[in-house]
């Protein structure tokens, strides 16, 4: 029984960084119903920006975390200006395929400088913050980013419902004319959900280098599963991301553990597969209906 409460409280601690990830996906998608197939890279980038200034140079923790966030949010700022938005207008699967072929570009321009060697994160979150219970033990780096990916997906969720950026964004994703119309700023709006979903990303690269080390193909990996995740959950909801990234970190938990470890790495896209024959729009997802 211990064994079984283990691997659930492994599986929804997994779950719960497989949902913040796929936070900065669906801030994407509501804002500008774009598909980011550079999400992996992303995590990458901010994983080996925060491995730069903690190891490298030598920063304490909590400065060079704040700079890895500022300077995450920067580039996403970056990448919509100087990458998305001349092709602002343009048929969306364009602006897809760009998304694929910047994420092909930063993962060959991370292995070439990096190399494809596993760098490890010095031991900085104290052991206190485990949790012990029984038999039943959550380390301190889920701990850690429970927390953390609390109060991001409180603190998103709330700016996106409610101030004036993110029902900009929603009024963007929903009816674009009609948003220019209103003189919202499409630029910003789109600007500002590539910045955060950057900034996330940063948070669960960080968190992923923690548990598996920072590897460039292996970040790449994990942001791939997220597509399955918000799938599940429903593209643009962003409780169904959080639902979707726990019954993933499920899945993929006890799969492991009493089928195979082999199968564990393709549960994801099983899942994937499955739900888009049986449900494609998510278990949040809202279907769209056209009137001729």
């Amino acid at each position: 029984m211990d064994f079984f409460l283990q691997l659930l409280a492994n599986g929804i601690s997994l779950g719960f960084l497989y949902a913040l990830s796929a936070l900065g996906f669906v801030m994407i998608f509501k804002s500008s119903n774009v598909l980011n197939f550079a999400h992996g890279a992303l995590m990458a980038i901010g994983a080996f920006l925060f491995l730069a200034l903690s190891v490298w140079a030598d920063l304490p923790i909590i400065l060079a975390f704040a700079l890895t966030l500022a300077g995450s949010f920067t580039l996403g700022f970056l990448l919509e200006k100087f990458f998305l938005r001349p092709l602002m207008g343009k048929a969306l699967i364009s602006v897809i395929i760009l998304t694929l072929g910047l994420a092909l570009m930063f993962r060959g321009l991370l292995t070439f400088i990096l190399g494809e060697n596993i760098y490890n994160y010095p031991k900085f979150l104290p052991e206190t913050l485990s949790l012990k219970w029984g038999g039943i033990q959550v380390s301190a780096v889920y701990v850690a980013a429970f927390i953390i990916g609390t109060l991001s997906l409180i603190v998103f969720g709330l700016l996106y419902k409610y101030s004036s950026q993110g029902i900009y964004m929603r009024s963007v994703a929903d009816n674009k004319p009609a948003a220019l119309s209103l003189g919202v700023n499409i630029k910003r709006s789109f600007a500002l959900s590539w910045a955060i979903a950057a900034l996330v990303c940063a948070i669960s690269g960080v968190f992923f280098g923690i548990i598996n080390g920072v590897n460039v193909q292996a970040l790449n990996s994990i942001g791939l599963k997220i597509i399955p995740v918000v799938i599940l959950g429903g593209l643009g909801s962003i409780r169904g991301a959080i639902l979707g990234g726990v019954i993933i970190g499920l899945l993929e938990t006890f799969t492991g553990a009493y089928i195979s470890s082999s199968l564990r790495q393709i549960m994801p896209y099983i899942v994937l597969v499955f739900i888009l024959m049986v449900k494609p729009y998510g278990l949040f997802g809202l279907m769209e209906t056209k009137r001729a």
